[in-house]
């Protein structure tokens, strides 16, 4: 257990985010004296206060003191000059002061050093489009943020891929849209999203799609003067739904907005336990350009862990269906740090994904998510490994590299596995533009369905606002009304389109 005491509520998310960077295995409590008080007597039996506990020698590791004064950051007797004034500038100070004396601890060093946010390349895209050099960003991430040389290079690399790929779209006169189907045939031990058995709403899916029709002809009527750039129908897993309901959710979305002239119209068909040659077929029907077949390991044993209930084989199947229908924009997901995986593991997934040769690789880092089951009841997988390193990361680069693939968005979550990255590859002219949008907040994200929020952005990203629909299915299906109003009013008063 660590404890950080503040004297007032002040950067809490960034002062607990850098310190689980170091101590990943920690429970990290922050807070004034009087909420640390509490939260030590939520979770001792006898409510102790905070120094009193019996427990104190056994269970906490240290207690860092940060008090905040009118001008001077005062962090484990150590003064730092601050200027309330400017907040980036105070929030970096401290950072860099924290890391400092958690470096002294620990003797460790993270790649992305301070910087705990889940958009790093936010800055050196923002740099590169200001004209700034490679050599000026490299040197501002140095000494603002301790990044690492090679994250700093990755950086450049995603963030030039980015530029390039962003100058086609028109940020202010246009927007993108997802679309979300909360179904999916099983949850998944590491995962947290806004998700429900399919079977237990087949009866219910006829009355989902009218919810979300409702929301669809809402949006383009509200965004008939703009242009539609990209659709994204995400989830959950949308091919959880049946051919025919596929097929009606499709055919809704060719009615209601131009699919023909768009750069981009995915469909995450996910998993392959979910995949039939129908749906695949129904999907060609309509101008489906991008999918997803998302195998996350290649590794039976892992598999069966995690709860996904296909076969290795299943996977070559379906891509070989996807192949032969004519899709040839197709991406693969992994998960490095699944429970139980070694690096000779990662390199088998990777063998196997060699000779699919997918169109696109997304890698992600294992984050542990407070709700997944993997989180709330690790106790029963605490005798699994759960490895990620520098090197896992290393091999999956070579790999893409091997398949002709270059870098193109990354982006980053609280808890993840060696406080690494995930990053999407691709071939030249496959690159997922709607990843891009929705990681650097460059255009106006229309979001329909249960458990979606929209992000209304103005003057290129400078504000964002969110919009959120409810998680609850059966909510969102009674309350799609009020959700729409919300909406007209937020497009209203933030982007002024109505």
């Amino acid at each position: 257990m660590i404890y950080v005491k503040l004297n007032e509520d002040n950067f809490e998310y960034d002062i607990y985010s850098l310190v689980k960077a170091f101590y990943p295995k920690e429970e990290v409590k922050i807070g004034t004296e009087d909420v640390l008080k509490q939260l030590s007597k939520d979770t001792s039996d006898g409510g102790q206060d905070l120094d009193q506990q019996n427990t104190d020698e056994q269970d906490i590791l240290f207690t860092m003191d940060v008090q905040y004064s009118d001008n001077v950051l005062t962090l484990d007797g150590r003064q730092i000059d601050i200027d309330y004034s400017n907040r980036p500038d105070t929030k970096n100070r401290l950072k860099l002061a924290i890391y400092e004396s958690l470096h002294e601890r620990t003797g460790k060093d993270l790649p992305w050093g301070t910087l705990t946010g889940i958009r790093p390349t936010k800055i050196s895209l923002g740099m590169i489009e200001e004209g700034a050099s490679d050599e000026a960003i490299t040197s501002y991430m140095k000494e603002t943020y301790l990044t690492s040389q090679a994250k700093i290079d990755l950086s450049l690399e995603v963030s030039h891929n980015e530029h390039k790929l962003l100058s086609k779209i028109d940020y202010d006169n246009g927007y993108s849209v997802y679309i979300g189907i909360p179904f999916c045939p099983s949850t998944c031990l590491y995962c947290s999203f806004t998700s429900y058995p399919i079977g237990l709403w087949t009866k219910k899916l006829d009355d989902y799609l009218a919810a979300l029709e409702k929301e669809m002809a809402f949006t383009a009527e509200a965004c008939k003067d703009k242009s539609l750039t990209t659709i994204y129908i995400g989830g959950g897993t949308p091919t959880s739904l049946d051919a025919e309901h596929l097929d009606k959710l499709l055919t809704l979305v060719d009615k209601y907005f131009d699919t023909n002239s768009i750069l981009e119209y995915t469909v995450e068909a996910g998993r392959p336990d979910s995949i039939t040659y129908e749906k695949l077929q129904v999907m060609k029907k309509h101008p489906v350009s991008r999918i997803s077949i998302n195998p996350q390991t290649m590794n039976q044993k892992t598999l069966d862990l995690i709860g996904r209930f296909h076969k290795v084989e299943d996977i070559h199947r379906v891509f070989g269906w996807a192949r032969e229908l004519g899709f040839n924009n197709i991406n693969m997901d992994l998960i490095l740090g699944l429970p139980g995986e070694t690096l000779e593991d990662v390199e088998y997934t990777l063998s196997e994904i060699k000779k699919l040769a997918p169109d696109n690789l997304t890698v992600h880092s294992l984050a542990l998510k407070h709700s997944a089951r993997l989180n709330y009841d690790r106790e029963a997988y605490e005798d699994y490994l759960i490895e990620n390193s520098q090197k896992h990361m290393d091999i999956c680069l070579d790999a893409a590299k091997e398949m002709g693939m270059s870098p193109y968005y990354l982006y980053r979550q609280k808890n993840m596995a060696a406080n690494l990255e995930n990053i999407g590859y691709a071939t030249s002219g496959t690159e997922g533009l709607y990843n891009i949008l929705i990681m650097e907040e460059k255009q106006t994200i229309m979001a329909l369905g249960c458990g979606c929020a929209c992000k209304f952005v103005a003057d290129h990203g400078k504000t964002v606002t969110r919009c959120e629909n409810v998680k609850d299915v059966q909510l969102y299906m009674d309350r799609i009304d009020e959700m729409i109003d919300r909406k007209r009013e937020r497009l209203r008063e933030d982007l002024k389109w109505l």
